[in-house]
């Protein structure tokens, strides 16, 4: 299987950034060793992109994995969460907007980790021509196109978090590489984002040959929804619907049936790699993931917000066979709140400790269905984005409670519909805060409202006017940079917000 594929070359590629403590973005390997005794072989060259994933499930320097660091960024300061007893001081602190420049839950590192990997390919596997005859172009297009694309899908993570961060495209292999490097402009890091995106989509792959490796790895579909992804935060409407219409006129993809609840569940999240994936993290019994921890012990970190049964699904007390697909038994356990969506092997049985191997989905054809409605309501096409919605809605057996009756020319009320069934659709798939956050910002934060009204269901009263006036400040939406990073890199300073 693929994961297993990363698991074991995780223990070679992590032998070559050998970490120094003290270097910019710990991203230091031993001098020499990457360039003059690696890059030799086509195997070696393979090895080296697996490695790419490999880091996304498991750092080489014990940082937080991808997963994660996405669950963290994309969720904590959104409204679907609430702390339990075992929840960290720092945790607390993201969820009050208190969030300080110590705080690990800025740390960046194993992202740039992730980034340096992909450098190193890029900068490295062209020279394995050279050195090994039955290395193609073609595998070697192909390779630098993986690595471009996850080196971009990590600058969006990271712009969006942070606004401004540094942005090294050269491979950190050797101590003559180490610099301080200042931060580029979200805008400047946003178009080499695209462009590494439009390099990448042109040496893609459509099918690797197996499952595991078309959901696992990098493939044009991918690519596709990383495109849209980015057009919609930048408002780029007309771009993020050709870059989903890429996806659906495939006919590669579908929503996975929800007319058995349980066989939708097992499907596309215990089971996973499903018709509905596009691109998501493979975790196995070989390499865990950490949410059972976060979720399910007796210490878990996390509970979902009561607002998710009550307000996001709701119930239907006169018809208790009329339910959201998407509640009870899978985002949620009703009865005690339990984040349920990578803790369940079944509606009703949990998983043990060594079961906890739910995959990390980073875009399915879901998503990609609801991008293109915001981005065509954005366009005026205010019906086909309701469309969308009700395609949606009634694949998931969405109650009445939550359904809405709007004009197609009702933008505002249409984009938040939409917002709404974003959160039905991906609870705890670490997408909520970015969700709020574009919605908020678009037209220079027209609709501020979202993030100040949010703050009424997840800060305790007496923190709320404070809170409220923080998130007033635009600056105050992104994290601060993390101290350490402010220490080794000298050409770095703070967010403003955080000054």
């Amino acid at each position: 299987m693929f994961t297993r594929t990363i698991f074991k070359v995780l223990m070679v590629v992590l032998l070559l950034p050998v970490v120094s403590c003290k270097k910019w973005l710990d991203l230091q390997p031993q001098d020499g060793l990457t360039g003059a005794e690696y890059w030799k072989t086509k195997e070696q060259v393979q090895a080296a992109v697996t490695g790419i994933y490999a880091s996304l499930l498991g750092s080489a320097t014990g940082s937080r994995n991808a997963a994660e660091t996405f669950f963290l960024w994309g969720e904590l300061r959104a409204d679907m969460l609430t702390s339990t007893l075992a929840t960290t001081n720092e945790q607390i602190d993201v969820i009050n907007v208190n969030i300080l420049p110590t705080n690990s839950i800025a740390n960046w590192k194993g992202i740039y980790e992730t980034i340096n990997y992909c450098n190193t390919v890029i900068a490295f596997a062209p020279g394995v021509l050279a050195k090994d005859a039955t290395f193609t172009q073609t595998a070697l297009d192909r390779a630098v196109a993986e690595a471009k694309a996850i080196r971009a899908l990590m600058y969006f993570y990271l712009v969006r978090t942070f606004d401004q961060v540094p942005l090294k495209l050269t491979a950190t292999s050797s101590d003559k590489d180490i610099i301080s490097l200042a931060k580029s402009s979200q805008d400047t890091v946003l178009a080499q984002v695209l462009k590494d995106l439009n390099e990448a989509e042109v040496y893609a792959v459509t099918d690797y040959g197996d499952r595991a490796s078309n959901k696992g790895r990098i493939t044009k579909a991918a690519i596709n929804a990383i495109q849209a992804d980015v057009y919609l935060w930048q408002e780029k409407y007309t771009e993020c619907v050709a870059a989903c219409n890429k996806i659906i006129n495939s006919n590669s993809f579908g929503l996975i049936s929800g007319n058995d609840a349980n066989l939708w569940y097992q499907t596309l999240y215990v089971n996973g790699n499903s018709n509905e994936s596009i691109f998501e993290l493979q975790f196995d019994n070989q390499a865990l993931n950490t949410f059972y921890t976060l979720f399910n012990t007796n210490q878990k970190k996390f509970l979902a917000n009561p607002i998710v049964m009550d307000e996001v699904y709701t119930v239907d007390f006169t018809d208790p066979l009329k339910y959201d697909i998407r509640a009870d038994g899978a985002a949620v356990r009703a009865t005690d709140q339990l984040i349920w969506k990578y803790m369940g092997l079944s509606n009703t049985t949990s998983r043990a400790q060594v079961e906890s191997y739910a995959h990390w989905i980073m875009y399915r054809y879901a998503d990609v269905l609801l991008m293109k409605a915001e981005a065509q309501n954005q366009l005026g096409n205010g019906q086909e984005a309701l469309d969308i919605v009700s395609l949606i809605r009634t694949r998931a057996r969405a109650l009445i409670a939550t359904q809405q009756n709007l004009a197609a020319t009702d933008k505002v009320g249409i984009a938040d519909y939409v917002l709404k069934e974003r959160a039905r659709e991906f609870a705890f798939e670490g997408k909520r805060w970015f969700d709020i956050l574009r919605n908020a910002r678009r037209n220079n934060y027209q609709r501020l409202d979202l993030l100040l009204d949010m703050i009424a269901g997840t800060v305790p009263p007496n923190r709320q006017q404070s809170a409220i006036a923080k998130f007033k400040d635009k600056n105050c939406h992104y994290l601060p940079i993390y101290t350490y990073e402010l220490t080794t890199n000298k050409a770095l300073v703070q967010n403003p917000f955080y000054k």
